[in-house]
C-alpha cells in the first residue's frame, strides 16, 4: 500500500513539474497561447434567429477591474492568430427584418516590421504564399490562382502597378505576411456565411452593387483581395473596380482641416511627454542599448516594439547579438517588451483621459463617416415603396481597406473610446436593416392585445459591430437609445444627426467647415 502510494505521489509531483516546464517553454520560446472564445447561444424572436440582448461584451471591452491588464496576453490579442473558430454577429436582427446594405472598414492582416532594430538580424520570415505552411486556409490555392488574373480588373491609378500577392522568399518592410491573407480569407468567409441567408450580393451580382477602395500600399490592396476572395459568391474580375484613396483617413476631396492638425500636434506632446516621464521606460531602452551597444535615442528612433511584435506573433525568439569585448551583448528579453506594452496601455489610458486624440479623431474622421451616413441614407430612400429599382441595383457593400491609423480614430469619433487597439485584420461593420411592413391582419391583432409600439412600417435602423461584436448601444449616437425598446436597434436618424450636426458638439462646433477653420483660443 505504502508504494502505491508513492508511485501516486510521484505522478501528481512530475505532472506538476511537466505544466511548469510547458508553461516555461511558452514564456522562452513565445508560443502564442490563444484563450478559448466564449461561445454564446441565439434565443429565437418571433420564431426567427435575433440578438440576445444585454450580453457582455468582454472580448471588446475589458471588464473594469483593479488589477492592470496583462501586456503579454494584450500583445497575442493584437497578433490576432487564426488558430481559433471566431463568432460573429454580423447578419443577425429580429425576425422579419430586411438587411438593405453593409459597410466594411478593416485593418490589413499581420505585416512584416516597418522599422528594423540597428545590429539585430531582421526576423526570417517567407512573405510568398503556400498551402504547405502554417497558417493556411482551403481558399488559398485557388485565392492564388485568380490573383494571377488579376489584370482582368478595372484598378484605380496608381494600384495597378501594386502586386496583388506577397511574393518575396524574405519579407520586405512592412509586407503582408501569409499569416495575413489567412486572416482575410477568413474574415471574408465568415461574413459571407452571415449574409448569405439574406441574399445581399448575389451571384448575379452587378458591378454597382460592389464598392472597394484600399490606400495605395500593398499591405492594404492584397488584404482587400483576400477578404474579397473569401466574401464574394463569385468572384469576378470583369465587374470588379478597384479604387484608390491617397489618404489613410479616407477623406476624398474634404481632407484639409487645419484644427485636425493642430488637435493631432497637442496629442504628440501629450504622448512624449507621458513617455519622458516614464522612468522605468527610460531604463529599459537604456538596457536596451546597452545590451545592443548603440545609443538609447538611436534604439528610440528605431521603434523596437515593431519589430519585437513580429517575433512575438511568428513564434521567434527576441533578437541576440554576440557578446564584445567591450562587454555589451546578449538577447532583448520578454520583460523588456512587457515594460514597452505596458506603458502603451498606459498611454491609451491616459489618451481618453485627456481627451485631445477624440478631438482630432472627430475632425479626421468626418468625411468617412459622412459617406457612409450619405450611402445608407440613399439605400434607405431606393428601398421605400412605390420607388423605381435603379438599373443594375443600389450599392449595398462596400469594402475599405485601411491602416491602424484609419481604425482608431473612426473607434474613437464613434465614441467606442474603450475598445481595445485594432488588432492585426481587425474589422468594423456598419449594417442598415428595415422593419417589416405590417399587414392588415397583424394591425387588428396588436390593437386588440393593446400594443403601444411606437415603431413606423418600414423604419430603417442601424448597426455597428467591431470584430463581430455589436457594440451600437456603447456608440455616442446610440448610448441613450432605449435597447430594452420595442425595435432593438438603433434608428438611422440618429447616427445622420450624429454625422452631420452632433459630433462636432466636442470641439464646440456646429459643422465641419466651422471646426476646421475657427480660431484657436
Amino acid at each position: 500500500m505504502l508504494a502505491r502510494n508513492r508511485f501516486l505521489l510521484l505522478v501528481v509531483v512530475g505532472g506538476a513539474a511537466l505544466a511548469i516546464i510547458s508553461l516555461s517553454l511558452q514564456f522562452l520560446n513565445l508560443i502564442p497561447t490563444t484563450p478559448i472564445v466564449e461561445e454564446r447561444p441565439f434565443q429565437a424572436i418571433d420564431g426567427g434567429l435575433g440578438l440576445v440582448l444585454g450580453k457582455s461584451r468582454k472580448r471588446v471591452f475589458p471588464v473594469p477591474h483593479t488589477q492592470e491588464p496583462n501586456p503579454i496576453s494584450e500583445a497575442y490579442g493584437y497578433c490576432n492568430t487564426p488558430n481559433r473558430t471566431e463568432q460573429a454577429w454580423e447578419g443577425h436582427s429580429p425576425a422579419d427584418y430586411k438587411l438593405l446594405s453593409v459597410q466594411v472598414m478593416i485593418r490589413h492582416g499581420d505585416r512584416y516590421p516597418l522599422y528594423s532594430i540597428p545590429k539585430t538580424k531582421r526576423p526570417a520570415i517567407d512573405c510568398t504564399l503556400s498551402t504547405n505552411r502554417s497558417p493556411s486556409h482551403p481558399l488559398l490555392n485557388s485565392f492564388i490562382s485568380h490573383m494571377a488574373q488579376g489584370g482582368r480588373g478595372h484598378w484605380e491609378s496608381p494600384l495597378g502597378s501594386v502586386p496583388r500577392l506577397p511574393n518575396h522568399n524574405v519579407c520586405e518592410m512592412g509586407e503582408l505576411t501569409q499569416t495575413g491573407v489567412v486572416q482575410h480569407l477568413r474574415n471574408g468567409q465568415l461574413l459571407h456565411q452571415a449574409y448569405k441567408r439574406h441574399n445581399l450580393l448575389p451571384s448575379s451580382w452587378s458591378p454597382r452593387q460592389l464598392w472597394v477602395e484600399t490606400t495605395g500600399k500593398s499591405r492594404t490592396l492584397q488584404s482587400g483581395l483576400a477578404f474579397l476572395y473569401g466574401f464574394l459568391p463569385d468572384f469576378d474580375w470583369t465587374k470588379l473596380t478597384v479604387r484608390h484613396q491617397w489618404s489613410t483617413l479616407f477623406c476624398g476631396s474634404a481632407c484639409d482641416c487645419p484644427a485636425r492638425n493642430r488637435y493631432l500636434e497637442e496629442e504628440q506632446r501629450r504622448q512624449y511627454r507621458l513617455r519622458v516621464a516614464d522612468t522605468e521606460l527610460e531604463r529599459t531602452y537604456v538596457d536596451m542599448a546597452r545590451t545592443l551597444g548603440m545609443l538609447t535615442r538611436q534604439l528610440r528612433a528605431a521603434n523596437p516594439i515593431d519589430s519585437l511584435l513580429c517575433h512575438l506573433c511568428h513564434g521567434l525568439s527576441f533578437p541576440c547579438i554576440p557578446m564584445g569585448d567591450s562587454g555589451t551583448g546578449g538577447c532583448l528579453t520578454m520583460s523588456q517588451f512587457a515594460v514597452i506594452r505596458r506603458q502603451q496601455l498606459d498611454d491609451e489610458v491616459d489618451r481618453r483621459r485627456v481627451g485631445l486624440y477624440h478631438k482630432y479623431a472627430i475632425l479626421a474622421m468626418y468625411p468617412y463617416l459622412n459617406r457612409t451616413a450619405a450611402k445608407m441614407e440613399r439605400v434607405a430612400k431606393s428601398s421605400e415603396a412605390g420607388r423605381q429599382p435603379r438599373a443594375g441595383g443600389e450599392e449595398v457593400f462596400t469594402l475599405s481597406s485601411a491602416h491602424d491609423v484609419t481604425m482608431a480614430p473612426l473607434l474613437s469619433a464613434l465614441g467606442l473610446e474603450e475598445a481595445r487597439f485594432p488588432r492585426f485584420a481587425a474589422r468594423v461593420v456598419f449594417e442598415l436593416w428595415k422593419s417589416p411592413t405590417t399587414t392588415q391582419g397583424q394591425l387588428k391583432k396588436r390593437a386588440g392585445k393593446g400594443d403601444k409600439s411606437k415603431a413606423k412600417d418600414g423604419e430603417v435602423f442601424i448597426r455597428v459591430l467591431y470584430n463581430g461584436e455589436d457594440v451600437t448601444f456603447h456608440t455616442t449616437f446610440c448610448r441613450s437609445h432605449d435597447r430594452h425598446a420595442s425595435q432593438p436597434l438603433c434608428p438611422l436618424k440618429n447616427f445622420l444627426s450624429f454625422v452631420r450636426r452632433d459630433m462636432f458638439s466636442v470641439v464646440n462646433a456646429t459643422s465641419y467647415q466651422g471646426a476646421c477653420y475657427r480660431r484657436p483660443g
